[in-house]
């Protein structure tokens, strides 16, 4: 078995959440995870049956060599300067666009503290997506190489728009989610 590595558990979840049942197509799947040994590596293993159908699902990633731990205020998928092995440069600008789609740009006067918190996270996370995109754009390129394309999400998002793949542009939607997210900060 080769294993692919889950650069934090936060992308190993996102991996999972972006692989549906097979049998049912059920997108939530929290089972239970333990660290397991595969071949010479140490792996983390998720799991357990679909809560839909009952279908037994497994996921395994080879853990990274340093672990660090989520800071929820500074999403990071990857502690890293590499790109993904699990998720393409595409999927990263579909969970991106996804997590647009469902927040504020601006913060309204009637939001509660809890919920101007939850937008500046979800601009963060999306800010942080874009940025995973970034990563597979090679040194001294401007755009993110077809072969970085390895899904059909990840291609349907590339054949939509190829444009979006060029490293300026990317730089320029990461920055502004960061901007946006700023809006939100409580003082």
């Amino acid at each position: 078995m080769v294993l692919r590595l889950a650069r934090t558990n936060v992308e190993a979840h996102l991996f999972i959440e972006l692989h549906p049942c097979e049998t049912c197509g059920e997108t939530r799947f929290t089972p239970p995870s333990s660290v397991v040994v595969v071949g010479d590596d140490l792996a983390s293993r998720y799991a357990g049956p679909c809560p839909r159908c009952g279908t037994e699902r497994e996921f395994t990633f080879r853990l990274p060599e340093q672990v660090t731990l989520p800071d929820e205020e500074e999403p990071a998928f990857g502690v890293d300067g590499g790109a993904s092995e699990i998720i393409d440069a595409g999927e990263w600008l579909w969970v991106a666009d996804l997590i647009i789609r469902n927040t504020p740009a601006e913060p309204d006067e009637a939001m509660a503290v809890e919920q101007r918190r939850q937008a500046l996270i979800d601009l963060r996370i999306a800010a942080a997506a874009v940025g995973e995109a970034i990563k597979f754009v090679p040194p001294g390129a401007d755009a993110v190489p077809v072969h970085a394309l390895w899904t059909e999400r990840g291609r349907s998002v590339y054949d939509a728009e190829p444009g979006r793949f060029r490293k300026i542009r990317l730089e320029a939607v990461q920055r502004t989610y960061r901007e946006l997210s700023d809006g939100f900060a409580t003082r």
